[in-house]
């Protein structure tokens, strides 16, 4: 009789717990959080340069909770496919509209619309020892010699705050040896680029690294070598020259005056005769009654 109690008392027992196990376990899968929804999107398979034309291994498919999928992405890769990346993309970053591009390729895609791409060649000293990288801004100083009939040289900052949009290193060939030059797109404005070009033309261009938090463009005004070496501070301290006595004026000489020439008085008229014709004579007298002088035959 009482192993038959204790038996019923370890049954109930055991039912006991089952029911509070049960009760448990229907209170946390109460408590616990729903699986949210998800969405696949298309994303980069790894880091994708800019103008990269996107092909099926640049992409992957990854699950996005359907709440925090941006605007303007991508749910299939045959949507993006033969497309141009406008921008650099991290691995796992989402493929959206606006970091795309459906023409050109390349680096023309990074140029915004009015804007202008020049390439320069820079050295050490010119490119500030080759630490300008993409993204950066500077200004461009221009070199000239001897302008026009002036034996200065001159400087002036032609272009400022300008965005670099690409740097590399490029290959050369200078005496049948290769050289490696580091080449630098600056993005411009169209009159900028005409600028730039003829800088490169007529003198030497030089980079200035600036602060890409300042954007302020400074009234600079050209500098010359009389200025930089202080030539015009001596010139105006050296002594004058002693002034010239000035020259008297050339007096030309004055003509001595011309000889008078004196003219002979007239000589007075001689007395009038009369000439008379008298007996078939012609006759010769002082007055019409005088006797005549002389007869002509």
């Amino acid at each position: 009789m009482g192993s038959m109690r204790g038996i019923a008392l370890i049954v109930l027992a055991a039912l006991l717990a089952a029911a509070a196990g049960m009760g448990f376990y229907m209170k946390l899968k109460a408590v616990a959080p729903t699986k949210a929804a998800t969405v696949p999107l298309v994303v980069a398979a790894g880091d994708i340069t800019f103008g990269t034309k996107l092909e099926a291994q640049h992409l992957k498919m990854v699950d996005f909770p359907a709440a925090s999928v941006p605007a303007a992405a991508y749910t299939v890769i045959d949507s993006v496919l033969g497309q141009t990346t406008k921008v650099f993309l991290v691995e796992g970053e989402p493929i959206l509209a606006s970091k795309l591009s459906s023409v050109g390729g390349g680096l023309s895609v990074r140029i915004p619309e009015s804007k202008r791409a020049c390439s320069v060649n820079v050295n050490e000293i010119s490119g500030v020892s080759g630490f300008i990288l993409p993204g950066d801004r500077v200004d461009v100083i221009v070199t000239i010699d001897h302008v026009g009939d002036s034996r200065n040289s001159f400087a002036k900052t032609i272009l400022q705050d300008i965005e670099i949009l690409a740097a590399g290193v490029k290959t050369e060939t200078k005496n049948d040896k290769p050289l490696d030059v580091q080449s630098v797109t600056l993005l411009v404005e169209p009159k900028g680029a005409e600028d730039l070009a003829l800088a490169i033309h007529q003198g030497k261009i030089q980079l200035v690294l600036r602060n890409p938090v300042d954007r302020h463009i400074a009234d600079i005004k050209p500098t010359t070598t009389t200025e930089v070496m202080g030539l015009s501070q001596v010139s105006k301290a050296a002594p004058a020259a002693p002034k010239k006595k000035p020259t008297p004026p050339v007096v030309a000489p004055v003509p001595p005056p011309a000889p008078v020439v004196q003219v002979a008085a007239p000589k007075p008229a001689p007395d009038p005769t009369y000439t008379v014709i008298r007996d078939g004579k012609i006759q010769e007298q002082a007055s019409p009654t005088e006797k005549p002088k002389n007869d002509r035959p």
